[in-house]
């Protein structure tokens, strides 16, 4: 490894002055012990919506603190922190992309020789070291916690993980290594492996806790006071920490072989560093830390120069800047104020959005339904819910109470929606019954209150045709489960006013979801490029190919296979949808008859309960021809018919550019980041030049 004296004089050679600087902040607390502990705060400037991140220069600050801390005999242990709600969120991506590939070294080492000081002391000086995850810690922001000989957590910190390999990278400072010699491999997997490639899930403060991430957790406003006392009490010897033993044997082995194969199954094997991250994982049992951490450098530099990257770096811009500045989206001036929200419908839809709009909005919400009955189930979902956050200690009981007062049901349009400035409709998927509702609607609502439909699939400009006010109709479709779906497909009709437009994305925005403008057109953007996919998917199984062959051929491309999806939105949404594309497009959108008998059946599933089997049910249903295809056959023909289809939506304008296309795919179908969600892929196998004679990008 490269002395830190030199890699710190490169850093003044290689990057930018565009880093947002994480300073060290070293203040001396003085523990009821009478020990002095030296607490390095990190602090960007910003509150808690821009997050500490780790650049050259920010390594730079850290080494300067734990130097500090380490040369001043009256300090006897060293801490780490972050600001409030915050450690921090890993690398500064846009650091690693300006350094070019001898910066990527650099950081990579130079991050190592910097956290390293916390555990490893200086070479001449160690002192106790501890680190306080008292916010978000993601990537860097969790290792820099690693590196520390003891850790406490807050119970509330809602994100904790190494989320790299969902980004095309690994865990580049010290946690392919320190993790599962600190909690096992098969649980450091779960981490680093599994979770980043199920959509970057990560975990809570507690779920960290009970990992053994973290040796002690704590809950309050006082956690930074709690864990000083809990230092202060490892200090003096009256605190003992305890930590399970790490099994070394074959039980390490296969653990490794089990994260392969999760990986192999996940990505098809066309993620770099997913198999990078397994070999890490699989080393960590013998290698020393030096050997270790050395391992870390070379893969990231190895990742660095991988289209992946380019790629992941591509869909992190656009999560973290394309979708906080819509594209297309009018004036947020012209959006109205919203004092209360009405829905039509009370079922599971309608009451999620329930909970959410008084969640985020917390104006009062008001339910109808056919009858009182249903409208009351209704708000008692919402209740339950409510009250589930509440027993888990992540609300108070007058807050609940406030919001369970705001959420109302009734039958009479009137009494509900006389004085509503925001009606969503959440009924049956069928155009006769949503112009009634909304028809109904008008009657009683305020003439500027904004119509919005969660309609998938139907056209906006004809469900508002017959209203005297049709250009207050707007597109608001939801991705199911409404609270963790991020993506809010907004869609404006041919009469949608500005007005109605803005207020839309500035009630997208107050609910924290990712929203694009789409223009009126059949199921918009996600479920219309599914739509082709499952079509075309579908013919290669009706011909003959069989249904195993067709799931597997699309590891690494979508998030699951293209059965198992039919079973996660349910047979007959699948078939509704491409009813809907197959009458708009008749030429290209194949309709399945074999899908048409699984929703007669009344079949959940393609699948047992083993979610991989075939039914034998559904296989008895089953008319198949003898044209049978490999898996790689399969994926071409697939996205061969995906590029088409693209092509013709950047031609229609449904999407504003190429990116829109890709962050609808990866915020609403959950594509992956080292894709850079879908047209990068297409682009980088030279399907998109095959099929459209040009690249998107």
């Amino acid at each position: 490894m490269t002395d830190i004296n030199t890699l710190l004089a490169d850093v003044e050679k290689l990057f930018s002055d565009d880093e947002v600087v994480t300073a060290a902040k070293l203040q001396e607390i003085t523990l009821p012990s009478g020990k002095i502990l030296g607490l390095v705060t990190l602090d960007n400037g910003h509150d808690h919506t821009r997050p500490n991140t780790f650049g050259p220069k920010s390594l730079v600050e850290l080494n300067t603190a734990y130097d500090a801390a380490l040369a001043d005999p009256e300090i006897d242990a060293i801490a780490v922190t972050g600001k409030p709600f915050i450690l921090a969120a890993g690398a500064d991506l846009t650091s690693l992309q300006a350094g070019g590939p001898d910066g990527i070294r650099t950081i990579a080492e130079l991050g190592h020789a910097v956290f390293r000081k916390l555990g490893d002391g200086n070479g001449t000086t160690k002192k106790p070291s501890f680190g306080f995850i008292n916010g978000l810690a993601l990537g860097g922001g969790l290792e820099v916690a690693l590196h520390a000989d003891y850790r406490t957590i807050q119970d509330s910190v809602p994100a904790v993980g190494l989320p790299e390999v969902m980004l095309g990278l690994i865990p580049g400072w010290g946690g392919g290594y320190l993790l599962p010699n600190l909690i096992g491999p098969a649980k450091a997997a779960k981490v680093f492996i599994e979770n980043p490639l199920n959509n970057g899930k990560v975990l809570k403060g507690t779920e960290a806790f009970d990992l053994g991430i973290a040796d002690a957790i704590f809950g309050g406003a006082d956690y930074l006071e709690q864990s000083l006392l809990w230092a202060d009490g490892v200090l003096s010897g009256t605190v003992e920490v305890s930590r399970e033993e790490v099994d070394r044997g074959e039980s390490w082995d296969e653990a490794a072989k089990n994260a392969g194969f999760f990986a192999w199954a996940k990505t098809g094997d066309a993620s770099p560093a997913a198999k990078k991250a397994v070999e890490l994982l699989t080393l960590a049992k013998t290698a020393t830390r030096d050997e270790g951490f050395a391992a870390e450098d070379d893969a990231l530099v190895a990742m660095s120069k991988t289209p992946q990257l380019l790629a992941s770096l591509y869909s992190f811009d656009l999560v973290q800047k394309r979708a906080k500045r819509p594209a297309g989206a009018p004036d947020k001036a012209l959006a109205q104020k919203v004092t209360k929200v009405g829905i039509i419908g009370a079922g599971l839809m309608a009451s999620q959005f329930a909970l959410l709009f008084v969640q985020r909005l917390k104006v009062p919400v008001v339910m109808v339904d056919l009858d009182q009955e249903r409208a009351d189930k209704g708000v008692a979902y919402v209740h339950a819910e409510l009250d589930k956050k509440l027993a888990k200690g992540r609300a108070s009981q007058d807050a609940t109470n406030r919001l369970k007062a705001l959420v109302t049901a009734s039958v009479d349009y009137a009494e509900a929606f006389s004085d509503a400035d925001f009606i969503i409709e959440a009924v049956f998927e069928e155009m006769g019954v949503k112009k009634t509702v909304f028809a109904n609607a008008e009657a009683v609502a305020p003439e500027t209150a904004v119509f919005a439909t969660n309609t998938s699939s139907l056209s906006i400009t004809e469900m508002a045709a017959d209203l005297k006010n049709p250009e207050r109709v707007v597109g608001f479709h939801f991705f199911n489960p409404v609270a963790v779906m991020p993506l809010l497909e907004i869609i404006r009709g041919d009469k949608t006013s500005d007005a109605a437009l803005a207020t839309a994305f500035s009630v997208s925005k107050s609910l924290k979801k990712t929203s694009i403008l789409v223009k009126d057109s059949p199921s918009f953007i996600v479920n219309r490029l599914l739509g082709r996919f499952m079509g075309e998917v579908s013919k290669v199984a009706d011909e003959g190919t069989p249904v195993d062959v067709v799931e597997a051929a699309f590891a690494g491309v979508a998030p699951m296979g293209p059965f198992t999806l039919i079973g996660l939105v349910g047979p007959a949404i699948a078939y509704h949808n491409n009813e809907t594309l197959a009458k708009a497009f008749p030429d290209r959108f194949y309709l399945s008859e074999n899908l048409h008998k699984v929703v007669e059946a009344k079949k959940s599933s393609f699948f047992g309960p083993d979610g991989r089997t075939l039914d034998p049910e559904v296989e008895a249903l089953l008319t198949t021809g003898d044209v049978v295809k490999t898996a790689e056959e399969t994926r071409q023909q697939a996205l061969e018919a995906i590029a088409d289809e693209i092509g013709r939506m950047l031609e229609e304008g449904v999407a504003q550019a190429a990116e829109d296309i890709d962050l609808a795919m990866i915020t609403g179908a959950g594509f992956q980041f080292w894709n850079g969600g879908i047209t990068q892929l297409l682009d980088r196998e030279g399907i998109s030049e095959k099929v459209t004679g040009k690249k998107f990008h």
